[in-house]
């Protein structure tokens, strides 16, 4: 992608997010597919306990996409964006975890070890660029990444894929979440495929395992079509069948979220019409 084709370059994210293109990033079959799929990749970097629920952060959620896999996978979350109408998008889409409108670069407003770990998906490159007057990259990477090591508990991790526009930014990137106290380094998928090739951040509060996870290899063309994510976790009822959205709606009961009445309809497929 040219500089001048990134989105960042074109408007801040707040703007550039704009009604029309949150509905058009969440209805693109294409988008929805890569989004999922790093998703579910940033989980597994998590490595998280198998069959316990965690409580996560989504920076950047967007239309809560990346949500989707966080639910799907057994965990609860919150998702933090800065587009008013991305998460406008989310309600509508009505999403499993909680929203907050947010800029990341002004730090995170949570109380000491509240999370279990993060993921973030294609966001942190925003804020390498300085959008109004006010702004030092820097200095919001550093508030950013030290309000988090903050609300993170002790061992936990965080994953952000994400897209570097060079190698300067990457530093940046890395230099400042040292600094804030992480521990970690970049865990690059497919390497040698400028199709399938993704960075990652994979960053930890330290604990007894801090080794980076290992790298995807090969060409990455398994990955690129659509995953069965029919049984993602034992136990997690199949996506869009009727205990998985009877679990949804009790989900949303209890966070006291608007839920459609059960019926003798719910979760009753529809006929095809002629």
């Amino acid at each position: 992608m040219s500089s001048r084709g990134r989105p960042e370059h074109q408007a801040p994210p707040d703007l550039f997010y704009d009604d029309n293109e949150a509905r058009k990033y969440t209805s693109n079959s294409r988008m929805i597919n890569i989004q999922l799929q790093l998703a579910e990749r940033a989980i597994e970097l998590l490595q998280l306990p198998r069959d316990v629920p965690c409580y996560l952060l989504d920076l950047g959620c967007g239309s809560g996409l990346s949500g989707e896999s966080l639910t799907s996978a057994g965990h609860y979350w919150v998702g933090l964006d800065i587009s008013p109408s991305m998460l406008e998008v989310a309600v509508e889409r009505e999403i499993d975890g909680d929203l907050l409108r947010n800029d990341l670069g002004e730090g995170l407003p949570f109380r000491p070890g509240s999370f279990d770990g993060a993921i973030s998906i294609s966001a942190l490159q925003w804020l390498c660029n300085a959008d109004k007057k006010e702004h030092v990259p820097s200095k919001r990477l550093f508030k950013f990444f030290s309000t988090l090591y903050a609300c993170l508990s002790r061992g936990s991790r965080a994953v952000f894929q994400f897209y570097p526009e060079n190698s300067a930014q990457v530093e940046l990137i890395t230099q400042q979440s040292m600094r804030a106290g992480f521990i970690g380094g970049l865990v690059v998928d497919y390497p040698n495929s400028a199709r399938a090739k993704k960075m990652f951040l994979v960053l930890s509060t330290g604990g007894v395992n801090p080794t980076l996870p290992k790298a995807l290899q090969g060409s990455g063309e398994e990955r690129t079509g659509a995953r069965d994510r029919s049984s993602s976790r034992p136990g997690v009822p199949v996506k869009n069948s009727k205990d998985w959205i009877q679990a949804k709606k009790e989900r949303r009961r209890r966070q006291g979220k608007d839920t459609r009445p059960d019926s003798k309809y719910t979760a009753r497929k529809r006929r095809d019409r002629f």
